[in-house]
């Protein structure tokens, strides 16, 4: 009995050392990041540019994996499920990880519970545009002229439940107005047809809508971060109308990306692909890559990832309720 407890006793002084050999070894061989997307959008291009940074400082190749459907959710549930050794990421988003708990009534993962948060990788703002042909030359008209005619005007989305149909339904539960929601089969044909008027408002990523911006085919009124953006200098952000109206303040509504991995992988994985990934989000490079994708670089701690998390979690449940949003 006593040589079995002092064999326990051993291998309890022991864990400490393994967990700093674990940490001095990793990764010693392939990371596979999970993007929940095909290729081609925002966290496929924000993926690779991560990966890419991990493995010219690491060595190991970091393998993007392409799990599309649901909203993500097919993706993210593949890596919850996955082994929590730091050699499965997930290269997670507002919808994936904030959104879907209160979309999908049977969620598979639950990201406060089979998650742990790594790294915030960047937000991607918003910006609420019109037809030229839509009289509103100001935020501030357009939500009295969307008051003045209920129901009456449009707005698009990439479909239901995307982040422009979310951005939106929020602007509407803050403004008490009212436009009628017409989904679209992803962000390009919901472009297109309020370039043709089909539509009179979309508020979506600034990527999709820069160029036409800048040509004046589409008016930019506002952009859904807290501050005016360097690429649209002259377009405020919603929140600067909070003067005038209480329920503006702080408005904020941009897109997020961050990395994830299983819960109980080991904390000083976590710390050194997020100490790793933080190096990476302030380099010359990958920030001029980020900001021609219109993103802004985000470096954090996972605690601070965690808490925006669950804070987002909160906030957009009342606005799915409130706008009845559904899954496609």
């Amino acid at each position: 009995m006593k040589r079995m407890f002092g064999g326990w006793f051993a291998v309890l002084l022991w864990l400490p050392a393994f967990a700093e050999m674990t940490s001095a070894v990793y990764p010693s061989k392939p990371i596979r990041l999970i993007v929940p997307f095909t290729p081609g959008g925002s966290s496929d291009i924000l993926a690779r540019a991560v990966g890419l940074e991990l493995t010219k400082a690491w060595g190991q190749p970091v393998v993007i994996d392409n799990i599309a459907g649901a909203g993500g959710s097919i993706g993210a549930d593949k890596a919850a499920k996955s082994a929590a050794d730091g050699y499965t990421l997930l290269m997670g988003h507002i919808g994936t990880l904030a959104v879907n708990p209160s979309l999908y009534p049977d969620l598979s993962y639950k990201p406060l519970i089979d998650f742990a948060p790594v790294a915030w990788v960047a937000r991607v703002p918003n910006v609420l545009v019109v037809n030229p042909s839509v009289p509103a030359k100001n935020l501030k008209e357009l939500i009295a002229l969307a008051k003045s005619h209920p129901g009456q005007m449009n707005y698009g989305s990439g479909g239901n439940g995307s982040a422009a149909n979310l951005a939106t339904e929020y602007f509407k539960l803050q403004t008490s107005t009212s436009l009628v929601h017409i989904p679209y089969r992803g962000t390009v044909p919901s472009v297109t047809d309020l370039l043709g008027g089909q539509v009179q408002v979309l508020f979506t990523g600034i990527p999709a809508l820069l160029p036409y911006i800048k040509s004046g085919q589409m008016r930019a009124l506002a952009v859904s971060s807290r501050e005016r953006l360097e690429s649209l200098p002259d377009v405020p952000a919603v929140a600067e109308l909070g003067r005038e109206m209480p329920s503006l303040k702080g408005f904020e509504a941009d897109q997020w990306y961050g990395v994830v991995v299983p819960a109980g992988t080991p904390k000083d994985i976590i710390a050194k692909l997020n100490a790793q990934i933080n190096k990476a989000l302030v380099t010359p490079e990958l920030k001029a890559r980020l900001n021609s994708e219109g993103a802004i670089a985000t470096p954090t701690t996972p605690e601070a990832f965690g808490a925006l998390i669950k804070t987002e979690i909160t906030r957009w449940k009342p606005v799915i309720s409130s706008g009845r949003v559904k899954a496609n």
